[in-house]
């Protein structure tokens, strides 16, 4: 048990070029890493399509389970993370477009912004209020609510630049559109939620869909059960 402990913390410092080496040669530990530093984005990435914590999660097992089973394809042209997230955004997308006919993302461009219902957030003085832990908690729900409400196309934009701190480009490589458009979105998503995202919300955002704990054990033992079977 030491041992695997220390062989974990030491996988812990390695690259993820280093991870996939190990993990092609079977090494759980390795598998079990990679997954650990990237559910979160993938998540989120999931869950921006999906708009459903389950069916996120389940996209995100399937994406890992299609990635691990091409990993001797990885050849490292693009990184692991870029990698991953494009395989859980195809995955996310496939299952969307299962639920109802296609939308595509450029159609999505016409939507009015009045089909995107902006939430009311409760004031909270975050520097007296003796229940700042559980305002915050209320209003990063809220906010996760607003974020939902946004038209698809907007809402993948705002997730991958702002919550994700994607780039303008990796943005724009993995919705097949153009960097200009990538732009446009982001500005048109910031200014439905601009008025909300002032404060203590601004300190908050980084905080939406969390995905670590008890959640981010659960989505990788998964993954390694169906792996072992």
């Amino acid at each position: 048990m030491a041992q695997s402990a220390a062989h974990g913390s030491i996988l812990n410092g390695f690259n993820d070029i280093e991870l996939v080496e190990h993990a092609r040669q079977g090494d759980e530990l390795a598998f079990r890493t990679i997954m650990e530093r990237h559910n979160q984005r993938l998540y989120r990435v999931a869950r921006a399509v999906l708009k459903n914590e389950s069916e996120a999660e389940d996209a995100v097992q399937e994406a890992y389970l299609r990635a691990f089973a091409a990993l001797q394809d990885f050849r490292a042209e693009a990184s692991l993370a870029t990698w991953l997230t494009r395989i859980t955004l195809n995955e996310a997308l496939g299952r969307k477009r299962r639920q109802k006919p296609t939308v595509g993302l450029e159609a999505l461009d016409g939507v009015q912004q009045t089909y995107a219902e902006i939430i009311r957030f409760p004031g909270v003085n975050a520097d007296h209020d003796p229940e700042r832990a559980a305002a915050r908690h209320e209003i990063r729900k809220l906010l996760e609510t607003a974020m939902d409400a946004l038209p698809e196309s907007f809402r993948l934009v705002f997730v991958m630049r702002d919550v994700e701190e994607m780039s303008i480009e990796e943005t724009a490589s993995f919705l097949g559109i153009r960097p200009e458009t990538v732009k446009t979105r982001l500005h048109r998503a910031r200014r439905l939620l601009r008025d909300r995202l002032e404060g203590q919300l601004a300190s908050t955002l980084k905080d939406s869909f969390p995905f670590a704990g008890q959640r981010c054990a659960k989505i990788t033992e998964a993954v390694l059960k169906r792996m072992r079977e």
